[in-house]
Parts: C-alpha cells; sequence; structure tokens
C-alpha cells in the first residue's frame, strides 16, 4: 500500500468516525421520510402531466374526428350535387386527418401506458412512504427510549461524565474530611498527654519579636550559669556575705567588781 493510499485511508477513517459521532438517528430518519415525500410530489406531478398531454391529445383526437366526419358528409352532399371533383378533394382531406388520427391514436395509447404505470409507481411509492413512516416513528421511539435509558444506566453507575465530575468531587471531599478528622483526632491526643499543652504555654501567644527576646535572654542565663559551674569547679566561689555585716565575736562578760566602801578612820 502507497503513502498516499495509506493518508486517504486513515482521513477516510477518521471523517468516518466524526460523521458516526454527529449523526443523529432522529434526523437521519426525518430527513430520508422527507426526501421520500419529495420523490412522491415528482411522481404525483408526473402522473398529472402525462394525464395532462393525454386530455390534450384526446380534445386533438376529437377534433380531427369531427373534421373527419364533416369531410365526409362534404364529398356526400357533392356526389349527390355531380361534384365528383369536389367529392374526390374532400374524401383526399379526410385521409390526411384518418393518418393524423391514427398518429395521435399510437401517442394516447403511449401516454395512457405510461400514465398508468405512473399512477402504478404512485401508488406503491404512497404505501412505501406510509410503511415507511410509520417504521420512521417506531425507530425514533425506540432510539429515544435506548437513549434515554443509556442516560439513565450511566448516571446510576457513574459512568457519564457529569455524574464522573460528581464522583470526583464527592471523593475530594471525603479525603478532605478523612484529613480533618485525622488532625483532630491527633490534636486531642496531643492535648490528653499534655505535649500539646506544654508547647502551647511556651510558645502560644508569642509573636517572631518574642521569641527572639526570649532566646536572647535563654542564652545570656546560660552563659552566666556555665561561668558560676566554672567559678566552683575552680575553687574560686566567693563566700556568702551577710547583708548586715560580719558577725562580732560574743564576748564573755566579767564581773563586776563592786565599789569599795571606804571608811574614814578619822
Amino acid at each position: 500500500m502507497s503513502l498516499m493510499q495509506r493518508i486517504r485511508l486513515i482521513f477516510s477513517a477518521k471523517a468516518n468516525k466524526a460523521l458516526d459521532r454527529a449523526e443523529d438517528p432522529n434526523e437521519t430518519l426525518d430527513y430520508s421520510y422527507a426526501k421520500m415525500l419529495e420523490m412522491q410530489q415528482k411522481v404525483r406531478r408526473g402522473v398529472a402531466d402525462v394525464a395532462t398531454s393525454r386530455k390534450r391529445l384526446e380534445l386533438q383526437m376529437k377534433q380531427l374526428q369531427q373534421g373527419s366526419d364533416k369531410l365526409t358528409n362534404q364529398a356526400q352532399a357533392a356526389l349527390a350535387q355531380g361534384r365528383e371533383d369536389l367529392a374526390r378533394e374532400a374524401l383526399t382531406r379526410k385521409s390526411g386527418i384518418t393518418h393524423q388520427l391514427a398518429d395521435l391514436q399510437a401517442q394516447h395509447a403511449q401516454l395512457q401506458g405510461e400514465e398508468e404505470k405512473l399512477t402504478l409507481a404512485s401508488q406503491r411509492l404512497q404505501a412505501k412512504v406510509e410503511a415507511f413512516r410509520t417504521k420512521k416513528e417506531t425507530l425514533k421511539a425506540t432510539y429515544n427510549a435506548a437513549q434515554a435509558q443509556t442516560r439513565v444506566n450511566e448516571a446510576f453507575s457513574g459512568i457519564s461524565e457529569e455524574m464522573g465530575d460528581v464522583g470526583l468531587a464527592v471523593q475530594r471531599a471525603e479525603d478532605k474530611t478523612a484529613q480533618m478528622q485525622a488532625r483532630s483526632g491527633a490534636i486531642d491526643e496531643l492535648i490528653s498527654s499534655g505535649a500539646l499543652d506544654d508547647h502551647l504555654s511556651l510558645g502560644g501567644g508569642q509573636d517572631d519579636i518574642d521569641r527572639e527576646l526570649a532566646a536572647l535572654s535563654s542564652g545570656s542565663d546560660v552563659e552566666a550559669e556555665l561561668a558560676r559551674l566554672k567559678a566552683v569547679t575552680a575553687g574560686d566561689q566567693p563566700k556568702a556575705i551577710d547583708a548586715e555585716g560580719p558577725a562580732q565575736p560574743v564576748q564573755e562578760s566579767s564581773p563586776v567588781a563592786e565599789p569599795v566602801e571606804r571608811r574614814d578612820d578619822s
């Protein structure tokens, strides 16, 4: 198979598939019925034309027959008056009319046969049109019922595009619901264990600046604690001084000498 043949085959297949998708049986049946009615009208017009021609021939034949009869009477009258020459002339004209009548009769018979054929064809076509009309309505009703049933079945089975979109939306809603339920359960577990409370107490209600200040303060505390631990380890920790000053040693109280009474000897 040549390249051009393959291309024609591909285009034909594509076109046929596109036509199958675009074709509507209801429209096709209605169009076919309209064409049959148009054909029937043409056949009827043909029958009418043939009948009209036949009628014209019959009128011509009638006129010629009347002329032939008149010439016959004229020939008889001429013979009665001894005018054989006039009688011969009348009969000569009658002979010409007779030949014309024979030709018209042949044409009349032919037209009559055609008219009968066309009339029979019109009757048969009328029967076919009536049968096709009944079949068309039956096929349309069957197709419409099958189409409606297909849509109902697709709706129930979720095959149709609309139901597919609805199914995807429902699936997304179920996924989001399951995610929220899982998140809610996780938060409940954290609250029950106390981990979430500690986390909230440490960081809850703080913005970025508060967290940075808290981090700086925490770092200073760590450095001070580290310096204190180093001093303790080296034994250089100063003794605690009482705020009231150094304690004074307690002195024992000595006995108070009683005053010696001086006596005046004099």
